[in-house]
């Protein structure tokens, strides 16, 4: 469970947390020319064909729409990137878990914070795609953060739940693949949440990544402080997904070395 001594044990790992995170960003673009140019290259063709498409369809005009599509697509990649590599944290270092002793979760928090320098490379075109177009954040910016540290706790607990759920159900890494690719086109990322009728706009931001996006989004494109009532929703949301995270995961773990 995630107790004060557990946090605490993490702490004293923290060095080796890191270590690892660095190894696999290294080794994720090892042999490759561009090398961590991919982090720059991958949002901003995405953006480029999105932008294309939707920027014909949509019957909502959107302000910044380039910084709009942009933004939520680097933060729905980090949600993809994060949870999709981390399906792999345990089974995917085996020697690791069956013959040293450490804290399991020490490999999915590593797995965490790879996508997390991945996606703070991905933030650098964002912040040269805010020079080019001239839009200067105002104070609302510092909401930004603190939105932010909600997302990484949400990816947390869910990489907590998937990779300790994919040691013993290996379907786990197609379904999730499945939900992350119609979390995609539910989410408010393409277009706004006004896009919806009002009776129906709650049910969309019942998912707290369409409330985390939403308000990156208005506090540093567009000015807008969160509604306070959205800011604790997300917050409980990324708390509660973290401690379910943490609980499967202990629940699970004493068996990892015999399933793998």
């Amino acid at each position: 469970m995630l107790t004060a001594n557990h946090i605490h044990e993490l702490y004293r790992y923290r060095d080796l947390i890191l270590r690892l995170a660095w190894s696999d960003f290294k080794l994720r673009y090892k042999s490759s020319a561009l090398g961590f140019f991919w982090s720059l290259l991958e949002p901003l063709l995405m953006l480029v064909v999105l932008y294309v498409v939707f920027s014909n369809l949509m019957r909502i005009q959107v302000e910044h729409y380039q910084l709009f599509l942009l933004l939520g697509i680097i933060l729905w990649n980090f949600l993809d990137r994060g949870t999709s590599m981390s399906i792999w944290g345990i089974i995917g270092k085996p020697s690791l878990v069956q013959k040293v002793y450490f804290p399991r979760d020490i490999l999915v928090i590593s797995t965490c914070i790879t996508a997390l320098m991945m996606t703070a490379l991905e933030f650098v075109v964002f912040i040269i795609f805010m020079v080019i177009f001239r839009v200067m954040p105002g104070w609302t910016v510092t909401y930004f953060p603190i939105l932010f540290i909600f997302e990484f706790l949400i990816i947390l607990g869910l990489s907590m739940t998937l990779s300790a759920l994919n040691v013993y159900f290996r379907d786990v890494q197609f379904i999730w693949r499945f939900v992350v690719q119609v979390g995609f086109f539910a989410t408010p990322i393409l277009y706004p949440i006004t896009i919806f009728p009002e009776n129906v706009r709650w049910i969309v931001m019942l998912n707290p990544m369409a409330q985390i996006i939403t308000m990156m989004r208005d506090c540093t494109l567009y000015g807008i402080p969160p509604d306070l009532l959205n800011l604790a929703y997300a917050a409980i949301c990324a708390l509660a997904l973290l401690l379910l995270g943490y609980a499967i995961f202990d629940r699970l773990e004493p068996k990892f070395a015999e399933a793998i």
